[in-house]
């Protein structure tokens, strides 16, 4: 077995024991992919992944919006008021932070075990609730970057 195979086993199982769907599903299909001789789909996956994932996402917030749950006075409100200016500048920041977690993962992917480790133990001690690795990258990034301003 390849390190890339096992280390994608590994995920597996810390998927399964920390209960993260996610990470479990995701290192099951990747796994399906290698042993089934499927391997073109890796540079197709790496190169629009992460564009799908962020159309569903953003298909699965927009949905309220569509359906009328959330309807334009709600967002006319939410956009004048103090709590919907703030999240405004929480999303231009996690933006941001977001921007400079896929510069990292991209100068260095080894990075992303770290990122699910860290991950999976605010899952399991923190009750965190995993969005991605990418916010992590981001927060990662802006650590990084604090350190070098000592060194």
């Amino acid at each position: 077995m390849y390190s890339g195979e096992m280390t994608m086993v590994i995920l597996l199982l810390i998927g399964l024991v920390a209960q993260s769907n996610l990470i479990a599903i995701c290192a099951s299909v990747l796994l399906i992919v290698q042993f089934s001789k499927m391997d073109f789909l890796f540079p197709y996956l790496e190169t629009h992944g992460l564009e799908l994932g962020l159309l569903f996402l953003l298909l699965s917030i927009l949905v309220p919006i569509a359906t009328d749950r959330v309807t334009t006075r709600d967002l006319l409100y939410n956009v004048s008021s103090l709590p919907g200016f703030l999240s405004i500048v929480g999303g231009i920041l996690a933006t941001h932070l977001n921007s400079e977690g896929l510069k990292l993962m991209q100068i260095d992917p080894s990075i992303i075990f770290g990122l699910i480790v860290g991950s999976v133990i605010g899952i399991i001690f923190f009750n965190g609730q995993p969005v991605g690795p990418l916010m992590a990258a981001g927060v990662a990034a802006l650590f990084i970057e604090v350190l070098n301003w000592f060194h």
